[in-house]
C-alpha cells in the first residue's frame, strides 16, 4: 500500500489546485453546462477521497498489503491482540489524520445543512407575515416591494417562488414567464443540494483556495442550467431583458434577505455579467460526443482513487 498511498497523494495535490484552477478559466464549461457540473462534481469527491485514502493507506502499511488486511490489523490493535507498537509513530499519525478529516468533512457537512435548514425556516416564517400566495400561479408567493425581485426558496413539498409587486408590473407576461421558468428549475433540479455540498466544503476547507473557485463555478453552472430551460420557452431578447431587470431590484435589496444566507448568494453580478455575455454574444455547445467524453472522464476520474483503494494488489 506505500505506492497506492504516495500514487493517492499525487492525484490528491493535482486536483487540489492544477486542475481546478485550469477548469475555473476555461471557457468551454458554459458551452456544456453539465458536462462542466458532473466533473466539478468528480473533481470534488474524487479530491476529498484521495486525501483521505492517502493518509489511509500510508498509516496501514506495517499492518497489511492491502486495505482489507490493513484494517483487519489495525482491528486486531484495536481489541488488543496486537500491540499498538506495530504502527510507529509516523503511521499513527497519518491514521489519525485520516480520521479526523473524515470526521472534519461530515460534520461540516451536517453542520452547513442545519443551518441552511434553520435560516431557510426563518425566511419562510418571515414570508408568511410580508407576502400572500399569487392566485394565477400556484407555489408563488408575492411580496409588497417595488425593486424588481424574484428567487425560490427550497423546502421539499413546501418549496416556493417569490416575486415582488415591482417585478410584476415591470415585466412583460412574457419576460414574468421565463423569470418563472429559471427559478422553477432551481427547484425541479434541485439546484440547492449542489450548492449545500460545495458550501460544505469551502466551510471545511477555507483554506484551499480551489473550494472557493468550485463554488463559483458551480453557481455560475446552475445559473447557466436555469437559463438554457428558460430558453427552450422564451426568446433570447426576453430573457435577456428579464435578468437585467431582476439584477436591478437584487441589487436594491441586502442578500440575506433574499435567500436568508451569504451561502446561497448565487446570483452576483460577476454571474449575471457572465449570463447576459453568454446570450448576447452566443458560442456553439459542444458536440454530443464531446460532451460525453467529458462527463466520461469524469467518470474515470472518480473510479480511480476508488479502485486503488478497493482492488486488492493493484499496484503489486
Amino acid at each position: 500500500m506505500f505506492w497506492t498511498s504516495w500514487l493517492l497523494a499525487v492525484l490528491a495535490i493535482a486536483l487540489a489546485w492544477p486542475v481546478p484552477v485550469l477548469l475555473a478559466r476555461a471557457h468551454w464549461p458554459a458551452r456544456a453546462p453539465f458536462a462542466a457540473m458532473v466533473l466539478w462534481q468528480s473533481i470534488a469527491l474524487a479530491g476529498g477521497l484521495s486525501m483521505i485514502g492517502a493518509m489511509l493507506c500510508y498509516g496501514l502499511v506495517p499492518l497489511g498489503a492491502n486495505l482489507s488486511d490493513g484494517l483487519h490489523g489495525l482491528l486486531q490493535i484495536a481489541v488488543g491482540e496486537e500491540s499498538l507498537d506495530t504502527l510507529g509513530l509516523t503511521h499513527a499519525f497519518a491514521l489519525s489524520a485520516a480520521t479526523l478529516l473524515t470526521a472534519h468533512l461530515v460534520f461540516t457537512l451536517w453542520l452547513t445543512y442545519f443551518r441552511i435548514n434553520r435560516q431557510r425556516r426563518h425566511h419562510r416564517d418571515l414570508l408568511l407575515l410580508l407576502s400572500s400566495p399569487s392566485k394565477e400561479r400556484p407555489g408563488t408567493l408575492v411580496i409588497n416591494h417595488d425593486a424588481p425581485v424574484a428567487y425560490c426558496l427550497p423546502g421539499g413539498a413546501r418549496s416556493v417562488t417569490v416575486l415582488s409587486d415591482g417585478l410584476m408590473t415591470l415585466l412583460s407576461p412574457e419576460e414574468l414567464h421565463a423569470v418563472l421558468l429559471h427559478e422553477q428549475t432551481h427547484l425541479t433540479q434541485r439546484h440547492h443540494l449542489l450548492l449545500w455540498t460545495f458550501a460544505a466544503w469551502r466551510s471545511a476547507l477555507p483554506w484551499l483556495p480551489t473550494s472557493k473557485l468550485a463554488q463559483r463555478a458551480v453557481s455560475s453552472l446552475i445559473e447557466i442550467m436555469a437559463d438554457d430551460v428558460a430558453l427552450r420557452s422564451v426568446s433570447t431578447s426576453t430573457l435577456v431583458t428579464a435578468i437585467a431587470l431582476v439584477a436591478s431590484g437584487s441589487a436594491q435589496l441586502p442578500a440575506a434577505s433574499l435567500v436568508g444566507s451569504d451561502l446561497e448568494k448565487i446570483d452576483t453580478p460577476a454571474t449575471t455579467s457572465a449570463r447576459l455575455s453568454r446570450l448576447l454574444t452566443p458560442a456553439p455547445s459542444l458536440s454530443a460526443g464531446r460532451r460525453a467524453l467529458i462527463v466520461t472522464g469524469a467518470a474515470l476520474l472518480l473510479a480511480v482513487p476508488t479502485a486503488l483503494l478497493l482492488v486488492p494488489g493493484i499496484l503489486a
